[in-house]
């Protein structure tokens, strides 16, 4: 292919219009199966479909079992050129979402809408990545690098048992296009995430009879007050730093004297250096009471995404692929981490790429059916392009 044209966009966009329907199809079915992230059953059921999906388009696929999860998938071409360079499409099956949500949340289609459990975080976008790989099978279009699939369970739980495979796989992939939804209703790809950690604060106190021997004891949960006060300040919203105390427990009776507390604190930062300081705040932390121990747990588990040099020609190559289907694409930052975070540390990375909807992890989930062809041919077309280095 020796360039991208409007009449191969056209071409790519019609072919997904007319069989519109039958992605409709697979995307209902894709969220009638239900696959919460700790339901590991459901997860190896939606994982086998997939499975077959891919073998259906002439990939050779791989279902990893996990020892907590479903396991992921990985998939290749059966025929590949290995001296071509390799490009990671990656997704996620697992939702937020318990078994027999659907009894509650049916899946419904009016007014453009198609809401259901996980359609749109992020079952559209597998959807996508089946129809993008079967338009080019079906109309011989050349790959210049090597598609290869990965689709994982755990994501919503932090990619526990997948993210070493993610990180394999991103080292040998010239580039790696993430199916997540796309930000807000514009549809604004994410060429930014912030990274993500975790810390549990533990404070041991005294306990004594609140009424009896109250001057004997050492109240944890009032030292953690203080330590709670301290993370607080650590804030800097201007920065994009956001330090939240998210649970507090503790205690054993209201006439016991706390012998022990704990707090769960989500930290969230735009870039690598202000989660290493934030870090070393967070394991400074010292008591302001005496004889009281205050214990760190904890780190950064996502690193952020951040917009480098070969992130933002990933993203330039989609904004101008995009035009060619007559959507001007908008990039966003995502407060929230995913897979991507991972793989941009090792390879060009865009994500975003789903179908435009609204309400991920809320009860008014849904997409945009009719921008689901678009969005799927802005993936074909991403496929077909050149090397971006």
């Amino acid at each position: 292919m020796k360039g991208m044209t409007v009449d191969i966009a056209s071409e790519v966009l019609d072919y997904l219009k007319t069989h519109q329907n039958e992605q409709i199809e697979l995307l209902e079915k894709l969220v009638r199966l239900e696959s919460p992230s700790d339901d590991v059953g459901s997860q190896r059921e939606i994982l086998k479909f997939l499975g077959k999906k891919l073998e259906e388009l002439g990939f050779v696929v791989h279902h990893v079992l996990g020892k907590e999860t479903g396991g992921h998938l990985y998939a290749r071409p059966k025929k590949r050129d290995r001296s071509k360079p390799l490009q990671l499409l990656l997704g996620h099956c697992d939702t937020v979402w318990k078994k027999e949500t659907l009894k509650t949340m049916p899946i419904s289609k009016n007014d453009d809408k198609m809401k259901g459990p996980g359609v749109y975080d992020m079952k559209a976008g597998l959807s996508q990545l089946i129809f993008a790989l079967r338009v080019l099978k079906e109309r011989n279009m050349e790959l210049p690098l090597t598609p290869i699939v990965f689709i994982n369970s755990d994501e919503e739980i932090g990619s526990y048992e997948s993210r070493d495979t993610i990180k394999r796989l991103a080292k040998i992939c010239e580039r790696a296009f993430v199916m997540e939804p796309p930000l807000g209703i514009e549809g604004k790809l994410k060429t930014a995430r912030k990274g993500l950690g975790r810390f549990t604060i533990t404070v041991k106190g005294k306990a004594a009879h609140a009424g009896l021997d109250p001057g004997k004891g050492i109240n944890a949960i009032v030292e953690l007050s203080h330590q709670v006060l301290q993370l607080y300040a650590m804030n800097d919203f201007e920065k994009g730093i956001t330090v939240n105390v998210g649970t507090i427990q503790g205690g054993i009776s209201p006439n016991v004297v706390a012998p022990e507390s704990k707090a769960v604190v989500d930290v969230r930062v735009l870039n690598r250096e202000d989660g290493e300081v934030i870090t070393e705040k967070i394991y400074r932390l010292r008591p302001s009471i005496p004889n009281v121990q205050v214990i760190v747990e904890g780190g950064m588990g996502r690193p952020p995404m951040e917009r480098t040099p070969r992130n933002q020609k990933l993203w330039r190559m989609a904004k101008a692929k995009a035009l060619l289907l007559g959507l001007e694409l908008e990039e966003a930052i995502a407060g929230g981490g995913s897979d991507g975070n991972t793989t941009s540390g090792y390879t060009a990375t865009l994500d975003g790429l789903g179908t435009t909807g609204d309400g991920a992890h809320a009860v008014h989930e849904f997409i945009y059916m009719e921008q689901l062809p678009q969005r799927t041919a802005l993936l074909a077309l991403l496929l077909v392009s050149k090397s971006t280095n």
